[in-house]
């Protein structure tokens, strides 16, 4: 197993409202020359966790930053072609069930956003604005 030290948001760059899947953005990713989709998992608008690329396989979501990492995609991003954090209630729910499952399996593994490491507007907000509560470790008393 890859020694993972983090997670990735991503959002697809899709209208909001829009309905996209993982089989989609496979395809997407396969037209560019990929041998599959970049990312581990992608949440549907319903909340529906769909399975990317074995959690097992190094993806191709975050360059320089894809040997230690999970990508994690949520399909919307964008309201008039301009980027929106457009997640619905289902997709923030299923964000956190996922990262809270990959802990209870790796360990604490902070949230980062695609943004954070690249020029890119994605996951079209700041992870760590909204999110951030999520890096907060408990303290021992």
């Amino acid at each position: 197993m890859r020694n993972l030290k983090r997670i990735i948001l991503h959002c697809s760059a899709t209208e909001e409202g829009k309905d996209f899947d993982a089989s989609d953005i496979r395809t997407w990713h396969k037209a560019r020359g990929w041998r599959d989709i970049g990312y581990h998992y992608v949440i549907c608008l319903d909340g529906t966790i769909e399975r990317g690329r074995p959690i097992d396989e190094v993806g191709a979501h975050v360059k320089g930053h894809n040997s230690d990492s999970v990508g994690i995609c949520y399909v919307g991003g964008l309201k008039d072609g301009k980027p929106k954090d457009t997640m619905t209630q289902e997709q923030e729910i299923a964000w956190m069930n996922i990262v809270f499952g990959l802990r209870m399996v790796f360990g604490y593994l902070p949230v980062h956003g695609h943004n954070e490491y690249s020029s890119k507007a994605c996951p079209s907000f700041e992870v760590q604005d909204k999110y951030g509560f999520l890096n907060v470790l408990p303290t021992e008393n």
